[in-house]
C-alpha cells in the first residue's frame, strides 16, 4: 500500500519557484538542501497531516555530475509548475516488483541526518510523464521532512492527476487516499489548498 509523501514544483531557478509559491499560497518557505548526486537544491514548506510541498531546481553552483539529473528537470522549461508526486512504501523492494511499470532504480541518498531509498529511472525521466509516482522509503529512524518544518496553516485538499491513461494509472496504484483524484486529458497536475488565505491552487 503506497501513501502520499510530498508534491513537488519544478522550476528552472529556485528563487523564482519559491516566490511564486510563497505568492500562491500567501506563505513562507523554509530552507532545504542541496542533492549533490543530481545537482540540484530544495526550499520545503510543511503542510498538515504528514506532508509536505517542495520547490526544486538545478543548482547553478552544484559540481558537475556525471548523468542526468532526477525528476526530469533536465528537460524543464517554462514557469514553475506542479511536476511531481512522491509516494510513500514501506517496503520499496516489493513495491518495485510489483509495479507494472519500470519506475527505475531505487537509490540510496543521504543529506545529513535524513537517509532514505527513492526511484529515480537511468535516464531521470518521470514514468507516465510524471503522473505515475515516484517512489520513497524513509530509513528507520529518519524523521520525516515534514516533521521537521513548522505549521504553515496549509493543508492539501486535493490532488488532481490528469493523463491520458489516467485510468489506467489509477488501476496501477494501491493507493487508497481520497484526496488524489485521476481524470484523462493532457498531461497535467492540480493540487488544492487551505490555506490562511483561502482556498488556492497551483498548477
Amino acid at each position: 500500500m503506497l501513501s502520499l509523501d510530498h508534491l513537488a514544483v519544478a522550476c528552472t531557478d529556485l528563487g523564482q519557484g519559491v516566490a511564486w509559491v510563497e505568492k500562491s499560497l500567501g506563505v513562507t518557505l523554509q530552507p532545504g538542501g542541496q542533492h549533490l548526486r543530481y545537482g540540484t537544491y530544495n526550499m520545503l514548506l510543511g503542510l498538515a497531516d504528514g506532508l509536505y510541498l517542495e520547490v526544486i531546481a538545478k543548482d547553478p553552483d552544484a559540481a558537475p555530475y556525471d548523468g542526468p539529473s532526477w525528476f526530469a528537470l533536465d528537460e524543464f522549461s517554462g514557469r514553475p509548475r506542479l511536476a511531481n508526486w512522491i509516494c510513500r512504501t514501506d517496503d520499496m523492494d516489493a513495491t518495485r516488483k510489483q509495479a507494472p511499470v519500470s519506475v527505475g532504480p531505487a537509490r540510496d541518498l543521504i543529506r545529513g541526518d535524513l537517509r532514505w531509498r527513492i526511484t529515480v529511472p537511468d535516464d531521470g525521466s518521470l514514468p507516465f510523464e510524471g503522473a505515475y509516482p515516484t517512489l520513497v522509503q524513509w530509513a528507520d529512524g529518519t524523521q520525516h521532512p515534514a516533521a521537521r518544518l513548522p505549521d504553515s496553516g496549509c493543508r492539501l485538499t486535493s490532488f488532481d492527476v490528469t493523463h491520458p491513461t489516467a485510468d489506467a494509472i489509477q488501476n496501477m496504484l494501491d493507493l487508497p487516499d481520497a484526496r488524489v483524484g485521476f481524470h484523462v486529458g493532457p498531461a497535467a497536475f492540480s493540487a488544492t489548498f487551505a490555506t490562511p488565505v483561502g482556498e488556492r491552487v497551483l498548477m
